[in-house]
């Protein structure tokens, strides 16, 4: 059943994209707000704010920047250092900025989906950007289209920002028809939208996507996560809370909360995995909360074993509290190549071993002869543990235990992680024991839910744990129905 062609209940799993077999966000947003009179480059600094983003999103990148007059703006595919040099920054003159990385699911990859989204209606230009997914956009977009709105791409971002200009028709003011928005849409979103001469940012009613502040000496910024604004050298300011809208405005800042206050719901994969470990979210340490995460892991499901090992790169941290838990000694065992990414050719099936170990590859010194305890931060589709837990065996681990720093995943998401489907999920289709037995592990454990959960120390929030129990904050789809194309 360990053979490297075929595995435990599946004609080839070997022959899935690897890329596949880990869960994606969709996207990151980052605003800059220069105060006036203060020679800013905007655009040099959303340049850097995206590239401490772009592990939320490597498919495409853009940046609008106004003038407090026209917003002019560019964007492709690719990378952000692939997209922006300084010969187009240079171009990109002007006193705000916003910026978006994104990762699409399941629909179209193309440039006219990149964001920021840039249109001009009654009330001028708007530039928007957004991380999330909206569950009623087709429905909304329908209902669009049916009276007469002409949509130019298949992102549910554009859904939002057609809906503002409808409802600025018959407001008084733009966050008037932002407020409407919010009340018409159910799903996730982190939003910054700029136009000529002013910038806001937004975040949904339960808070399942992350947003905060922050602060120069010559501009405000907001960003996805703390880490872009450590980039731009910029001081936290709080997060933005669920259901809130900031006006950043004549220098000044204000905010408005249209919403009576929900059980707020960050998604807790933020922790587990999406978020940069340097990086806080609704008060807690995403690096502290993994390394908690790992000691809860040792006290569930303690193991005898020679050396404790994490996946790179977000299992480490767990790896080093599952050590300092057990006195089990962390070492480096798996060295992962960071330069095979969404361009990397993918090779015949008797090259398939070789880009294995082009990906992943073990440090035989480490584990050789002994019992390993490798750590990583989820199971998906089991493929990619599989190799692993193979890569240790065939370096001289005498026994591998894998111990994963989340509960099995088994629900589909709807709110910006690419999993649209139960079947996509191993732990719904086999137990524990034959996921064990797929992935070749002598013994494997999960962390509880209830261990998880209690790991974002100090956290000011609650989650979305749906992915894991099935309890969505919101009303959601059948299942197969998600909008096809995210943010």
């Amino acid at each position: 059943m360990c053979d490297s062609g075929q595995c435990f209940q599946c004609d080839n799993l070997d022959c899935l994209d690897e890329r596949l077999d880990k869960m994606h966000e969709e996207c990151g947003v980052f605003g800059i707000y220069s105060l006036e009179n203060n020679d800013v480059d905007v655009a040099g600094l959303t340049y850097y704010g995206l590239y401490a983003l772009q592990h939320r999103g490597q498919e495409s990148a853009g940046i609008a920047v106004s003038d407090r007059e026209t917003i002019v703006f560019h964007k492709d595919m690719g990378l952000v250092p692939e997209i922006f040099d300084r010969v187009v920054l240079n171009h990109l003159k002007g006193t705000m900025a916003v910026g978006h990385v994104r990762y699409s699911t399941t629909g179209a990859s193309r440039r006219e989906n990149a964001q920021p989204i840039v249109v001009r209606s009654r009330n001028g230009q708007m530039a928007l950007a957004h991380n999330g997914n909206i569950v009623n956009a087709s429905i909304l977009r329908d209902q669009m289209e049916n009276n007469g709105t002409i949509f130019q791409t298949t992102n549910d971002t554009e859904v939002l920002i057609n809906l503002i200009t409808k409802h600025s028709i018959s407001s008084d003011t733009l966050e008037d028809a932002i407020e409407k928005m919010m009340h018409d849409v159910k799903g996730s979103y982190g939003l910054i939208l700029m136009t000529a001469n002013k910038m806001l940012g937004i975040r949904d009613p339960f808070g399942i996507r992350p947003l905060c502040i922050g602060k120069t000496s010559t501009a405000y910024v907001l960003a996805s996560e703390s880490c872009a604004l450590d980039a731009v050298n910029a001081e936290f300011i709080r997060d933005i809370e669920p259901g809130e809208i900031v006006i950043i405005e004549n220098n000044e800042i204000r905010s408005i909360r249209p919403f009576n206050r929900k059980d707020t719901k960050l998604c807790i994969f933020e922790f587990v995995y999406f978020a940069r470990p340097d990086s806080v979210i609704d008060g807690a340490s995403v690096q502290q909360s993994r390394y908690e995460a790992g000691k809860r892991l040792a006290i569930e499901h303690p193991v005898d074993a020679d050396v404790v090992i994490g996946v790179p790169d977000s299992g480490i941290s767990a790896a080093i509290g599952f050590s300092k838990q057990t006195g089990i000694p962390y070492g480096e065992g798996i060295v992962k190549n960071k330069y095979v990414g969404r361009t990397f050719i993918q090779p015949s099936k008797g090259m398939r071993e070789m880009a294995v170990r082009i990906k992943h590859n073990a440090i035989k010194k480490t584990i050789e002869g002994k019992r390993v305890v490798i750590i990583d931060d989820s199971i998906v589709r089991g493929t990619t543990t599989r190799r692993i837990v193979q890569i240790l065996k065939k370096a001289g681990a005498k026994e591998v235990h894998m111990r994963v720093s989340s509960p099995p995943l088994k629900f589909p998401c709807y709110f910006g992680i690419d999993i649209s489907s139960r079947t996509e999920l191993v732990a719904d289709r086999l137990s524990v024991d034959e996921i064990r037995e797929m992935i070749c592990a002598d013994t494997l454990g999960y962390l509880s839910l209830e261990g998880l959960l209690q790991s974002p120390v100090g956290s000011k929030c609650g989650f979305c744990s749906a992915c894991l129990d099935g309890k969505y904050p919101i009303d959601v789809p059948e299942e197969g129905d998600k909008f096809s194309c995210g943010c």
